[in-house]
Parts: C-alpha cells; structure tokens; sequence
C-alpha cells in the first residue's frame, strides 16, 4: 500500500480524508493498521477511515464489483461541498477497471488520481513521486465530442450515400437508423413500396457496420420473392450429398455464408412458411440444419429484412408467422417512396448523373431549360413514380446515355417526359390488378372483379384511405354514429389481399 502514502505526500494536494478499502482477512487488516500509522507520520492532518471489505477473490470481476457498487451506493457522497478522488494505482486491475466504470457512470461522483514514481527526466524527481489527475466527464472535453459528432455525422452521410436529403422525415429516419445500427446487432425491417431504396439502405448498413468493426463476415443478399419449391430450402439453409436426387454436392446454403456477416433477405413477406419456421429458429439460436444432415451448423449474422407488404395482414392471413414478425419486428424503419420525398427528387438527380459519370468515364448535365422542365414534372402531382429511385435512376440514365456532347436538352427531356406519362397511364389499369390476382392465386367472380375495379379507381385519386373510405360510403356512413371510413376500405381491400400501399396511384 506504498502509493497510499506517496498520495499523502504530495506538495500541492492535501487530502482530508482517506477512505481505505482492504480485505477482511487478518493479515491485510494489519498491514491496513500499520498504514494508517504511517500517514498518521507522514501526513497527520489526513483522516484515515478503514473499510475492510469481505472479497474473496479481488480478480473475479462480478464479485469486485458488486462489492464496490454497493460501497459506492451507500456511501454519503456530498459533491456540492467535497472534492472527491479515486485512487486507481492501488488493488488489482480488475479492481481498477471496476473504479473507472464507476466514476466513468457518476456512481462516483469523483475524478481519477494515479501516482507514479518521478523519473530521470521529470524536473525535480522526488520520493514521494509525482501523480495525475483525470476527470472522466466527457461533456468536459469539447474536442472529444466533437469527435464523437463527426463520426455519426459520417455515419448518417454513409446511409444516405452523401445525397443532401431535404426531407425531414426521412433525415430523421436515417440518424435513428444509424444509433440503432451503431448500438443494436437486432434484427432491422425496412418496410417500404418496391423501389424506395431498401436494397440500397442495407448494403449501405452493412458498410457502416463493418467499418465499425460490428461484422467480420461478408454481406448475403437474397430475394425471398425468388425462392419456390424445393430449391427454396436448400439454397437458405444448404444439404448434404445425396439429401434428395440431383444433390450430387454438398451446399453450404446462404445462412451459412452469412456467418459472422450480414444477411439482407429482401422480400422477406413472400418466403414460405416452412422456411420461415427454419429461419426463426435460425434467428434465436444461431443454428439450424442443413436438408439431409444430422448435426446443425452455427451461423451467427445480422439480419436486414425487406418488404413491401403489410406482414401484420399477412399474419392475420396465415401467410405469414406471428412469431417471425414479433422477433424481426425490433427495429422497423418506413422509407416512404418517391412520391412523398418529391423534394429529395433534385439532389437523387444530382447523385445520379454523379454516379453516371463515374460508370462511363464523361460528365453529363442538364441544360438549364432542360433541368427546370424535368423538375417541374419529376415534382409535380401527375408525377407518380410507381417505380420509385429505381425508376428515377432509369430515367436519368436513359437521358444521359442519348445526351450530345455531354448535354441533355429540351428535346431529350421532352421525349423522356413522354415515356413516363405513357408508363404511368398504363401502370394503375387492369395489367396491374391482373398480375396482383395472378400473383396472389387468387379468382374472383366476375362481378367482384367490377366492382372491385371501381373501388381501385377510386383510390387511386384519393388522398387517403380514409378519403377513399368517405368517397366510397357517403351514403352509408351518415347512418352510422361512429363511421370508420378508413377501416371499411381497408377490410374491403385485405379480402383481395391488398394494402393500401400497394395500390399505384394516379
């Protein structure tokens, strides 16, 4: 207990009261005693309290510091009138680490004090050596915040791939994604129409994450939409030779790349509920087993998943497992389309002649006409976007694949406009409740299918579903003394499997 004494012997620091924690054991009591005695010669204006401490073992870290919590808790701390400090250079490092985190969460409200012999070098090399001071309250240290700021920043910068989104909705979406992202190794849902950039978004999360040091493994993107019959197993979870005929090779399956990485399943609504089963398991126990084994594999991952769809109707339908969504469904993130970000629509056209011009070598730009005509249609209510960036990225490109010299004119613009009043013209029509239908394996009457028709017209000029709901029942509702107009289309709508979301407006 040597340091103890030095402490006491410093020139510039008069401590009034030392608070002395020892074990209960019969030897280390006496050498407590015996230094007490010695600051009594040293330094006789200092108190010396001795607290003899029932630790069996100073190294186990969880009886260290349960033992120093409760210490701490009791203790009668006065701040407003003492000075405290916490003397590190003595006891175990276990011990010392245990007094940092506590003075580190204010559970003691005290600053780090360390004595250390003076060496050759100091100025004037003492007996009692000399020691340092460290206030561990990091609001304190301007510098070191601002650090800490600039990492997220470029975080959030990371995610959003350094477009200058102006939607505040959506900025404030990506900073909570990035905390999560930096804290949290919980499953992540991004719900969103095709499109919205959730594809994007993980890969972009997965770059965060491994320049963090989160993931040492590699990214696994899969479309669960992609996945039917019996490949659907095998290509997520892997088999073994021989699992079942033309298995002439062993398959690792894409869980199993995934290890210690990240795995984005995008679509994740339309995976089939034998393979949701596999992958809840997957999910809570970082194992499973692979088609024809008889021992499971680990594969510990990250999970990001995607969909389009509403999952908790898909529950409600039996399409899709309440169990799955309740452990996927931690941190979920709504990107909204195009259509409702239509001021991000100028600095996405910026990024994408950017990127253009990186893929192919030569700048492309807008005559100012030209940009100004494109922006006044991109942004206005006509504008529906049904394909979202996607489908901003395709038109942007078109225009700068056929662009003169570098420049993309009235002309140009004018024949691109065209082509997307005719894609949008044909995208809300029949084709579209045709392939939902088909998709769905859903048949309807006739009858229903007029009706239900008429019911889509109308949403598609609505504002709202509730809108919709009001259009629809006006007869109707004023019967009814709490009508829920929201609720009704929407009951109507979940009979065909269809949500709100999904419907292309005009």
């Amino acid at each position: 207990m040597a340091p103890a004494l030095s402490l006491c012997q410093q020139p510039d620091l008069l401590i009034d009261r030392l608070e002395l924690i020892h074990a209960d054991a019969k030897w280390e009591t006496d050498l407590a005693l015996k230094v007490k005695a010695d600051l009594a010669q040293v330094s006789p204006e200092t108190e010396v309290r001795l607290h003899p401490m029932a630790m069996l073992n100073a190294w186990d870290f969880e009886e260290v510091y349960a033992s120093l919590h409760d210490f701490a808790a009791s203790y009668p701390f006065d701040p407003d009138n003492e000075n405290y400090l916490t003397h590190i250079t003595t006891g175990t490092h276990v011990q010392q680490i245990v007094w940092f985190l506590l003075a580190e969460s204010r559970h003691v409200p005290a600053k780090l004090i360390q004595t250390q012999p003076t060496g050759l070098r100091d100025d004037e090399p003492t007996p009692a050596g000399k020691y340092v001071v460290t206030d561990l309250d990091l609001q304190r240290y301007d510098q070191i915040a601002k650090r800490f700021q600039t990492a997220r920043l470029q975080g959030t910068e990371l995610l959003k791939s350094g477009i200058a989104t102006r939607n505040a909705a959506f900025n404030r979406t990506i900073e909570q994604i990035e905390r999560v992202a930096a804290r949290s190794k919980a499953p992540i849902l991004l719900c969103g129409p095709t499109g919205a950039g959730k594809s994007f978004l993980a890969r972009r999360l997965f770059e965060l994450k491994h320049s963090r040091h989160q993931v040492g493994g590699r990214l696994v993107e899969v479309n669960c939409a992609t996945l039917r019959g019996d490949s659907a197993m095998s290509t997520l979870f892997g088999h073994t030779r021989g699992a079942f005929t033309g298995a002439q090779q062993t398959r690792e399956g894409l869980l199993r790349s995934a290890h210690k990485g990240m795995l984005f399943l995008d679509e994740i609504g339309e995976l089939p509920l034998d393979e949701q089963a596999m992958l809840l398991k997957a999910i809570e126990e970082k194992r499973f087993l692979p088609l024809g084994a008889d021992k499971e594999v680990e594969s510990d991952f990250i999970l990001i998943a995607g969909t389009h769809r509403d999952l908790r109707a898909q529950v409600a339908q039996g399409l899709f497992r309440e169990d799955l969504l309740a452990r996927i469904n931690i941190w979920t993130f709504d990107l909204p389309g195009l259509a409702q970000r239509t001021e991000d629509i100028e600095p996405n056209i910026d990024f994408e002649l950017q990127r253009y011009a990186r893929d192919h070598g030569h700048k492309v730009r807008f005559n100012a006409e030209a940009r100004q005509r494109y922006l006044a249609f991109a942004t206005g209510k006509a504008a529906t976007w049904a394909g979202n960036f996607r489908e901003l990225s395709a038109s942007i490109t078109r225009m700068a694949t056929l662009a003169d010299s570098g420049r993309i004119d009235l002309a140009l613009v004018d024949v691109e406009l065209e082509r997307l009043r005719r894609d949008w013209m044909q995208a809300p029509g029949d084709d579209w409740l045709a392939r939902h239908l088909a998709e769905s394996g859903l048949e309807i009457d006739l009858f229903d299918k007029l009706q239900l028709e008429a019911v889509l017209e109308v949403c598609r000029t609505a504002d709202s579903q509730a809108d919709a709901g009001r259009t629809l029942f006006s007869a109707s509702r004023a019967s009814k003394a709490a009508p829920n107009d929201s609720d009704r289309i929407r009951k109507y709508l979940a009979r065909f499997q269809i949500a709100w979301a999904e419907i292309p407006k005009r």
